[in-house]
């Protein structure tokens, strides 16, 4: 039930993404690329930590691909969890910017 409720939650995420990315860029842009570049390396730094803590994982840019990607079951069930959980965590902790 946590599985699906996890990938129920990414495919609502992906939608709102797509929903936003669809405007045209206002004229506050340029002022938002200074923000953009801080963001992006927040991302940088998440997505480090979050291979350091999983070595073994090829864990990509994208992480919303890397869950997409995954196969149900590859994983004993509380390794598996765990992996979902701390993949979805470092998604939520980009999107909030903390």
């Amino acid at each position: 039930m946590f599985v699906f409720l996890l990938v129920l939650r990414l495919a609502h995420k992906l939608l709102r993404r797509l929903v936003r990315a669809g405007g045209a860029p206002g004229p506050a842009a340029a002022a938002g690329c200074a923000a953009l570049a801080g963001r992006e390396d927040f991302a940088d730094r998440v997505r480090g930590d979050l291979a350091d803590e999983l070595p073994d994982e090829d864990i990509g840019q994208d992480l919303d691909d890397c869950l997409a990607r995954y196969v149900l079951g590859s994983k004993p069930r509380c390794e598996e969890v765990e992996y979902l959980e701390m993949v979805q965590e470092a998604i939520d902790r980009i999107e909030r910017g903390r």
